[in-house]
């Protein structure tokens, strides 16, 4: 089912007040007793801002084609985090990788990276047409509160020829727990020796100066309601709101401006990065590749290794499957940059470990690898796992 870009980006602005995204449809006359929508399963996700859109749109048309409701709440990837240790989710979303204290918390969850996406600095500077370009080291400056005006001789050295309006400037941070922070202040973590001894990087961070939001939502409105401010949020936020984005300079000396092109070279190389086990829980902030943009990351579903209701863990591990192998086109309508296929397809195959129900039942039959086709066709997957949790949860309807 094609849909349309815009009526996803109206539909994202209305949710994003919210800070949360259900798949609830209204109850058809006659239905009220519950009798047929009692039928219909509910999974339940919350977490990392940096997909909210995209996750926003697969779940929506998975949720039309399948009696299947997703309630994701967009609560930063620390939340995310937090509700997968306490057992109240049936999914986390975070773009920080989960740390080892993380993982001692929640033994043996899965990490599945799902898309390729760029943290970009939006600014709000009235009357200035020209693109601004940045660098790591005056990034750093600007949010440890060194650098404080606009017209400063560091930033018209990056950018000769613009005249910059005398302002202050009035950088804009997370004030939640954040993979989209985590993956700026490791950016910065490695291009600042200032930034790394005096702030490091993480979730969530000792900001120096400046004005704190919460979700990508929050920093974007932040930003366009406050005229010389500057912060970093994911791409398709700043897009949506038709605010600028700065070009951030290479490890290559190139200053580049964020795209799926230049996001997609800043992941050169990943597959042979992940180790044997699976582990995807990898950086590619600072590429050293020509044309990628410095700042860019990917995204990951947090999945537990056993879950007790094999009709959830069925349901679930098809939405993913579905996602990766069917949805290429939502991931670059929307601005960010689809995984390789065998990357997406060596994140299905490692969803084989995970079981259900008393018996530990596997979920995707772990004898049958996902495989791309020889022909360049779509990717294959076992069929008996596709659709199989469409026609469960039909047949419950039926009962």
């Amino acid at each position: 089912m094609s849909v349309q870009f815009r009526p996803a980006v109206l539909l994202l602005t209305a949710l994003a007040v919210a800070g949360c995204w259900s798949s609830d449809r209204p109850v058809p006359e006659g239905e009220e007793d519950g009798r047929d929508s009692g039928a219909q399963l509910t999974i339940t996700g919350a977490g990392a801002s940096f997909p909210f859109p995209i996750y926003s749109r697969w779940f929506s048309i998975y949720s039309r084609e399948n009696p299947v409701r997703i309630n994701y709440q967009s609560i930063g990837s620390g939340g995310g985090i937090r509700q997968m240790i306490a057992g109240t989710v049936d999914f986390g979303a975070t773009d920080a990788p989960l740390t080892e204290e993380d993982l001692e918390r929640i033994p043996g969850t899965l990490s599945i990276p799902t898309v390729l996406g760029a943290v970009v600095l939006t600014y709000n500077l009235p009357g200035l047409e020209a693109p601004v370009r940045l660098d790591g080291e005056t990034l750093a400056a600007i949010f440890l509160g060194e650098l404080r005006r606009w017209r400063d001789p560091r930033i018209q050295a990056l950018n000769p020829g613009v005249e910059f309006p005398d302002r202050d400037i009035i950088p804009v941070n997370r004030s939640d727990g954040s993979g989209t922070t985590y993956v700026f202040t490791d950016f910065l973590y490695e291009v600042s020796p200032a930034w790394r001894s005096r702030v490091g990087r993480g979730n969530a961070v000792r900001w120096p100066t400046g004005l704190g939001a919460r979700g990508n939502e929050g920093v974007t409105g932040q930003v366009r309601q406050t005229p010389g401010a500057i912060g970093y949020v994911e791409q398709v936020f700043a897009r949506q709101n038709n605010l600028p984005m700065a070009s951030v300079r290479n490890v290559r000396g190139e200053f580049v401006a964020p795209s799926i092109e230049a996001t997609t070279l800043a992941a050169a190389g990943l597959l042979e990065r992940i180790p044997d086990n699976d582990d995807f829980r990898l950086s590619i902030v600072n590429a050293d590749a020509d044309g990628a943009y410095p700042i860019a990351a990917w995204t990951y579903l947090l999945i537990r290794p056993h879950m007790e209701d094999c009709r959830r863990a069925r349901a679930l591990l098809d939405l993913i499957r579905w996602s990766l192998l069917e949805r290429e086109d939502d991931v670059r309508a929307l601005n960010y940059a689809p995984l390789t296929m065998e990357i997406r397809l060596r994140a299905l195959n490692a969803l084989r470990v995970v079981t259900c129900g008393p018996e530990r039942t596997p979920v995707f039959d772990p004898a049958i690898r996902f495989e791309a086709p020889e022909s360049g066709a779509r990717p294959t997957e076992p069929e008996a796992e596709r659709g199989h949790a469409a026609e469960e949860a039909r047949d419950a309807e039926r009962d």
